[in-house]
């Protein structure tokens, strides 16, 4: 049986990309786990089948639990310590330095990519300016570690043998970063937890992190303008400047469990998702959960929204954009039917991925060999 090792950035939560870990596990349960830093909650470890993790030098440097991302400069350098020289397989789960490992000719190394480095390439600009970064001595220093990190990305995307992209989206930023093709395949969604038989209530719902690319802020513009009711769920450091500019139609709950979000989205007249995402996880829950969605026309959730029938595409992150888009499905919300949605959401489920996933290691594995046995003649 050939020895595998999974390589994940970072354990601090039970999310997308750890979902997608968690899937891998369950075809592969002899696997060994790596990661730069593990801090997961005793009551969020369930997914990892009570494996120890390999952790990094970062795990145990001042205040990683608390800020490990103050760390990305020293990440190349502590991802490529690993010593992976026992294992057969090497399966990486990348969005930021996973797949920079080190490996011999003779691994396989198959990265599943979520992402290239996001704020180190085309998402840059976006970053420093709406982190405030733009300008001054610190933004000059950030931009000069981008710089470093984008130089080695490149470098290191050669360790990869076979890429996965977790979208058509996806797949044309690893052409267009690492000029390499890549197989897609959909992250896996828990589409069976949720039900559509509930009755719809009044409101619309939003679910997210509150960083600035998911633009919590267009969603809370939008609906001060309409006055339409609307449960933001999620927390970030902007959430207190964000109550601050909404009106008494916008109701913040916080971080809520999933059994909370689950009961949300199943009762909702609409959910909206306003980011440019790498594939979008809670579209896929909300229609699920029989809950047609709004969201911004570009990025993965433009390939798991069906304009007009599961939801409606916005072309501009712009509040008229956005208001333009609800106030239509506010007023034609009898058009989008409850079966068709679940059936959309029924492609992304996490036995597809399973499937799917595995079928790709194997014929991967055996042109691997193939190909390195044709090599020796």
């Amino acid at each position: 049986m050939k020895k595998i090792a999974i390589v994940h950035e970072w354990f601090t939560s039970h999310a997308g990309s750890e979902k997608v870990v968690e899937q891998i596990l369950a075809i592969y349960p002899q696997a060994h786990l790596y990661s730069l830093v593990d801090f997961l909650p005793l009551d969020q470890r369930d997914f990892l089948q009570k494996k120890s993790v390999t952790t990094s030098f970062i795990q145990t440097l001042p205040f990683a639990q608390r800020s490990f991302r103050n760390y990305l400069p020293l990440m190349p350098l502590a991802v490529e310590q690993f010593d992976l020289s026992e294992y057969d397989l090497i399966i990486s789960s990348h969005h930021a330095v996973a797949k920079g490992v080190i490996t011999r000719p003779d691994q396989l190394h198959i990265s599943y990519v979520h992402t290239p480095l996001r704020y180190g390439w085309e998402f840059q600009h976006q970053y420093l300016r709406q982190s405030g970064l733009d300008r001054g001595l610190k933004g000059m220093f950030v931009r000069g570690v981008l710089h470093y990190l984008r130089l080695w990305d490149v470098c290191s995307a050669n360790r990869v043998d076979r890429y996965v992209a977790n979208s058509h989206y996806i797949a044309r930023r690893i052409e267009k970063t690492y000029r390499r093709s890549a197989e897609i395949i959909y992250p896996p969604v828990d589409v069976q937890r949720f039900v559509s038989t509930a009755p719809r209530e009044n409101f619309y719902l939003t679910v997210s992190r509150f960083v600035p690319y998911k633009r919590v802020d267009l969603t809370i513009s939008a609906f001060n303008r309409l006055g339409l009711p609307l449960v933001v769920i999620g927390e970030g450091k902007s959430r207190s400047d964000l109550e601050k500019t909404a009106q008494d139609n916008i109701r913040f709950l916080g971080k809520q469990p999933d059994h909370v979000v689950e009961t949300y989205m199943q009762r909702c007249r609409g959910f909206i998702f306003p980011p440019e995402e790498d594939f979008g996880i809670t579209p896929v829950e909300a229609q699920a959960a029989g809950a047609p969605v709004i969201a911004y026309a570009k990025g993965g959730q433009s390939e798991t929204v069906i304009h007009g029938k599961t939801g409606l595409l916005f072309d501009n992150q712009s509040v008229e954009s956005l208001v333009e888009s609800v106030q239509h499905l506010h007023n034609h919300y009898e058009r989008f039917d409850v079966n068709v949605l679940r059936q959309q959401a029924a492609k992304f489920s996490a036995e597809d991925f399973r499937s799917r996933f595995k079928h790709f290691v194997e014929q991967a594995w055996i042109q691997f060999h193939a190909d390195a046995q044709a090599s020796n003649r």
